[in-house]
């Protein structure tokens, strides 16, 4: 799991069936958009803390299963790939992570504030917590 975009792009790789109605552009499933912002919380814990490592296939498949969910609930692969290519939703996305990460503590240059927020995801068995695993 090396960024955000990544866990994106996997999304875009999973076959799909035709789909339904979808009600609410994919920028405001919170679902979704949830889930991604746990992914990338994930991936700064890891790059910011020397101790933890991703689980890149429990990643790929998280992401594979997130593409079902939106193609489940009716979003069409033009929709999906919209999403993805949009700028201001990855920007969006990784403020709401940043922001998350300041409310739990972590400090830049502070690999413990990074550490600490991992092993509590972990504890906590949070999404982001499913994507690390602690040495």
């Amino acid at each position: 799991m090396t960024t955000i975009r990544t866990m994106l792009a996997a999304l875009s790789i999973s076959l799909a069936a035709g789909p339904a109605l979808a009600q609410e552009p994919l920028s405001q499933e919170a679902y979704v958009n949830d889930r991604l912002k746990q992914a990338r919380v994930a991936d700064l814990v890891r790059r910011g803390c020397g101790s933890i490592d991703a689980r890149l296939i429990r990643a790929f498949n998280e992401a594979r299963k997130l593409k079902r969910y939106a193609l489940d609930k009716g979003y069409t692969e033009e929709q999906i790939e919209a999403f993805l290519d949009s700028d201001a939703d990855r920007d969006r996305i990784y403020r709401d992570a940043d922001r998350y990460m300041r409310e739990n503590g972590v400090e830049n240059g502070n690999e413990e504030s990074f550490c600490r927020l991992g092993r509590n995801e972990i504890a906590r068995q949070t999404v982001a917590g499913s994507l690390l695993s602690a040495r």
